[in-house]
């Protein structure tokens, strides 16, 4: 079962470094996000996901977990996070957290008593070959010489996450364990315990970090997908209502194994990638196509995009959702080379009313920059360009924090017209105040609820792009044109217009829309037959 909330919700990804520092040492908190929730809940947004806060020698930004089941020292406490649910539900809010599954920091307690030579309850929790000098096999990194025990660890990521025993699908070494194996299924309930000590504390729901990878060698994914389908079946017995997000990359498989939503993103199942990110140009992540369709040039196709996700939506009809994030904390803000506040709002109409749940992540909404070039912190590399402090307001610290900006935990955006939401809000014209309206209407308006049905009005390959949702007499209809350019689509008979709900830049005249150039528009219609 899929809880009812998520049909309507509309995420708010927060960085906590990066978001609201109330201390004065330059790293955000969770008192400092606590003081900016009535911010968060203006914007309409009804879900918090938080990054991981969890304590960590930060190696990774905190995927690198030391004790998953206490709040770091740098964000406050577990007291605190349990304050952050009180006043987020007091709000109408859900809070998420981040759940590393798949390794822990080299400095967990219990990754110290594995690497110990003789045997104990923790040797088999981690992968562990019994070659010292092994150093790769299959996909998988093993590193040796920080212990005495006769081995090498497998990592999933950086050398200082050591890889959790969930065991092999294809057992091809006698040291590769079967995922029933003691070891394999002590992690299972540690999964389990963690989920519900933080369920306890009032927490809704997880994203967790590279869901996919757990059990190793299994390149159908049944096995990962099993032991999914298993946590999923205990959490609707016991917690019913939490959720699940993963970190996968594929939502037809993700969803059909037991998560309630997975994204499309700059990995795994195409056709993200070529929504938002040229072939060629700036920043980190690329797509396989010289022009992404929200691209003035106007020379995209919204079909990479189009023909991917029905393929999800076929696998996934009636179970859970697809998730489509305005960016996240590893790939760069949708605010990237010339791209402005206009293309931004054409991004944003489409994210919030396409039949998927929305995430939007801190700052995107006031048109926060992706800034290249900036020095890495806790191994971020050029991850760090979007994860730059939230810009509160116009002082020389953003509102951020009161410590001196050269002390914070990443450089601000360095541009005296840095875009700020204290500015965002007084101006009725700002992106800011466009993004509520659309995050208004896709919590009120049946049509566009994330399952409600959804129908293209023409082929979807070029500009304009327009659709409808619901599939009753009432319905929304949406239409957006990227392109630095003027046009016009011509609707179908049977669509009558009865009002607007947001628009900027299109004209609705009898069966026609036109736009002068970027633009988009939901309006309220009457539909007396189903367009073709």
């Amino acid at each position: 079962m899929t809880p009812d909330w998520l049909e309507t919700a509309v995420f708010y990804q927060i960085y906590p470094q990066s978001f609201a520092d109330s201390n004065g040492d330059g790293i955000g908190d969770l008192p400092g996000l606590i003081g900016r929730l009535d911010d968060v809940a203006a914007l309409g947004c009804n879900a918090l996901w938080l990054n991981p806060i969890f304590d960590s020698p930060f190696l990774d930004a905190g995927y690198d977990v030391r004790d998953h089941c206490r709040v770091a020292p740098r964000y406050g406490n577990n007291e605190d996070l349990r304050r952050l649910c009180d006043a987020a539900h007091a709000r109408g809010m859900r809070v998420c957290l981040d759940l590393v599954a798949g390794h822990t920091s080299a400095d967990h307690p219990g990754f110290l008593q594995s690497a110990r030579p003789e045997p104990n309850t923790w040797s088999d929790r981690f992968v562990w070959s019994d070659n010292p000098w092994l150093t790769r096999d299959g996909d998988l990194t093993y590193i040796s010489g920080s212990s005495d025990r006769m081995g090498a660890y497998a990592v999933n990521f950086f050398v200082h996450q050591p890889a959790l025993n969930f065991g092999f699908q294809e057992r091809r070494r006698p040291w590769q364990q079967p995922a029933d194996a003691p070891g394999p299924m002590a992690n299972r309930a540690w999964l389990k315990q963690v989920l519900g000590f933080w369920f306890e504390h009032g927490v809704d729901g997880f994203r967790v970090d590279l869901a996919a990878t757990l059990v190793k060698q299994d390149p159908q994914q049944t096995a990962v997908r099993a032991l999914w389908r298993e946590l999923r079946a205990w959490l609707d017995a016991t917690w019913p209502g939490k959720v699940l997000i993963s970190e996968w990359g594929d939502p037809g498989r993700a969803v059909s194994g037991g998560f309630h939503v997975d994204f499309m993103l700059h990995f795994g199942t195409p056709g993200y990638p070529e929504l938002f990110f040229n072939g060629h140009g700036f920043a980190r992540i690329k797509s396989g196509v010289e022009h992404c369709y929200f691209d003035r040039t106007g020379k995209g196709d919204f079909r990479h995009f189009l023909l991917s996700f029905r393929l999800q939506q076929e696998a996934i009809t009636g179970q859970g959702f697809v998730g489509l994030p305005s960016a996240n904390h590893d790939f760069q803000r949708p605010r990237v080379g010339d791209r402005d506040e206009d293309d931004l709002a054409v991004i944003f109409a489409f994210l919030l009313t396409w039949p998927a749940v929305p995430f939007v992540y801190y700052g995107d909404e006031i048109g926060m920059r992706y800034l290249e070039g900036i020095a890495s912190t806790e191994g971020a590399y050029q991850r760090a360009g979007s994860r730059s402090p939230m810009q509160w307001d116009a002082s020389p610290a953003a509102g951020f924090s009161t410590a001196d900006p050269a002390d914070f935990y990443l450089p601000l955006d360095p541009s005296p017209e840095r875009p700020n939401l204290a500015a965002a809000k007084a101006d009725p014209d700002s992106l800011w105040h466009w993004v509520q309206a659309l995050v208004a209407a896709r919590r009120t308006l049946q049509p566009l609820a994330a399952g409600s049905a959804w129908t293209l009005i023409g082929e979807g390959a070029g500009y304009p792009l327009c659709y409808l949702r619901g599939d009753g007499v009432e319905r929304v209809l949406v239409a957006l044109n990227p392109a630095a350019r003027s046009g016009a689509i011509e609707l179908p008979e049977g669509l009558l217009p009865e009002s607007a709900v947001v628009t900027k830049g299109a004209r609705f005249e009898g069966r026609r829309i036109t736009f002068d150039g970027p633009g988009a528009g939901v309006w309220r219609v009457r539909c007396s037959k189903t367009p073709s």
